[in-house]
């Protein structure tokens, strides 16, 4: 693929359009009616507020990750996190997740159905097993391997090597996120960072490594699950059906082992405990801008401007007509859709499941841009 990639990159310094900017091969109107569709969505983004708990945030660094720690010490545990501590804690101490998970959110008051309301037990366990220092050393090559991961397809990806400085080290922003040893508790945030590194290994024709971390990520956190299933489906469109075979067990499995862990809480849930309230709240905007910015290093920015950098990091993505282009576009815009539909203002931390990677876009977004805005005109 290497050698491929060269010519491609060299025919397009000699003058010809390469074929892996997408943009530059679209008619006049199609990049017209994309170019106006964009322009709306960066104004009502900038104009989106974004919420927790139905309370606007107004302060930039608001979010999953707070400011740093006060000099008199860490900042208060909030009831999720001083919870799954408790969990962890009692796992240290030798009992079973399953003989007390749903007495410990009862007590809690958390709800203890559906089943999904009740955590996979994989990081509880990694946490106890590992303790703090093993979880920082784990926080610390998972971010390397992800930033390596991605400085590799990066190399090898149609267009890519021109962007690798610049995309890899955006890879470093995002993945950065995974350092924050205060919310090492919090499954979005390991979940996350696979995604990223399983994204990142992946090739059409090499996915061993890709499946067995998506595996993992699947085993913490089950909103890992659409990133499996559109690899899946993106094996089927090039018809590798070995492929495709591979991601399809890995679903049967993992609907295996969560019948499995309902199995294990029903006999302990009882009849007047109360059900989650109810996920599908068709936030909109608000809600996958939310997600991204408050679940990101973008916490930082005034949102007038972090939340069109979520756009403009889904076009950056689209603009890129690659095998990693064309996924991280279905992906992004694919997950985008599902926090507009699903997910109250207080489950923002659900955003840091794609997050990080989500950044490479930006190093895309200059050619995208210039691109559309040459077609629009219709010059080739």
């Amino acid at each position: 693929m290497g050698s491929d990639n060269a010519g491609v990159d060299r025919l397009g310094s000699g003058g010809a359009v390469p074929a892996w900017d997408r943009f530059a091969h679209w008619g006049a109107w199609p990049a017209r009616v994309l170019l106006a569709l964009a322009a709306i969505l960066l104004v009502l983004a900038a104009l989106t507020p974004l919420a927790v708990d139905g309370e606007e945030v107004a302060t930039p660094a608001t979010g999953l990750v707070e400011d740093a720690p006060a000099a008199s010490g860490e900042p208060p545990r909030d009831d999720d996190l001083a919870f799954y501590d408790t969990v962890i804690e009692r796992i240290a101490r030798g009992e079973a997740y399953y003989d007390f998970i749903v007495e410990e959110q009862r007590a809690h008051d958390y709800p203890v159905r559906p089943g999904f309301a009740v955590r996979l037990p994989t990081l509880a366990y990694v946490h106890a097993w590992l303790g703090e220092g093993g979880m920082i050393a784990l926080a610390i090559a998972l971010m390397a391997a992800t930033v390596w991961a991605w400085w590799r397809r990066l190399g090898e990806e149609p267009g890519g090597p021109r962007m690798r400085r610049v995309g890899a080290a955006l890879m470093l922003m995002g993945a950065s996120l995974g350092l924050n040893r205060y919310y090492f508790v919090l499954h979005e945030l390991w979940a996350g960072m696979l995604i990223a590194l399983a994204f990142g290994l992946h090739r059409p024709g090499r996915w061993g490594w890709s499946l067995a971390i998506a595996a993992l990520a699947l085993a913490i956190r089950e909103h890992a699950l659409p990133f499996v299933l559109l690899l899946g489906a993106m094996a089927v469109w090039r018809r590798d059906w070995k492929e495709a075979a591979a991601w399809g067990a890995l679903v049967a499995v993992f609907c295996g082992a969560m019948a499995w862990h309902w199995a294990q809480l029903a006999p302990q849930v009882a009849p007047g405990d109360p059900s989650s309230p109810d996920w599908l709240v068709l936030r909109g905007l608000s809600g996958w801008l939310g997600n991204i910015v408050l679940s990101s290093n973008l916490r930082f920015l005034p949102h007038a401007i972090a939340g069109p950098l979520v756009v403009l990091m889904v076009l950056g993505w689209a603009g890129w007509k690659s095998p990693a282009g064309t996924t991280g576009s279905f992906l992004y815009l694919g997950y985008g859709l599902a926090f507009m539909l699903a997910g109250r203002a207080n489950n923002f931390y659900w955003g840091a499941v794609v997050a990080p990677a989500m950044f490479i876009g930006l190093a895309f977004l200059p050619m995208a841009l210039s691109s559309l805005l040459r077609s629009a005109r219709g010059r080739p």
